[in-house]
């Protein structure tokens, strides 16, 4: 059975690297808008969310087990994203071969970015939260 202390902070601490991989995978579709044969890409941050989510719950099995800490299991390794990249087909590729719709891609970025953000905001207020039960203040 999961404790409220197993994850105190709950999505938003799982979300936001798997969003910052997302904002990566877009610039670099920005900075490629002009390269010959570059294919555009996405992050897939629905199925990584559930991968994460998933992991964190075998974690945290394990330690209640009395395995490892799940502090030192996930300084262990940098979790791998490749697996949630994929390629997007382009609306219209150029005659180089490039997929890459800069509209599109700047609309997707702006719009990460305010994923993030919000994500962002919900993990400082649950910090903000777990201070003021600490603190009482």
């Amino acid at each position: 059975m999961a404790s409220p202390f197993d994850n105190p902070f709950g999505l938003s601490a799982l979300s936001l690297p798997l969003r910052e991989q997302r904002l990566k995978v877009l610039s670099s579709n920005l900075a490629n808008a002009d390269t010959p044969g570059f294919q555009a890409q996405d992050f897939d941050f629905q199925r990584a969310l559930a991968g994460a989510e998933d992991q964190s719950r075998r974690v945290s099995t394990r330690s209640a087990a009395g395995g490892e800490s799940i502090l030192s299991q996930s300084l262990g390794s940098a979790p791998d994203y490749r697996s949630y990249v994929t390629t997007r087909p382009g609306l219209q590729p150029s005659l180089d071969g490039n997929t890459v719709n800069s509209e599109t891609e700047n609309a997707a970025f702006g719009r990460a970015v305010l994923e993030y953000r919000a994500s962002l905001t919900f993990f400082e207020s649950r910090v903000r939260g777990l201070m003021t039960a600490i603190t009482g203040q």
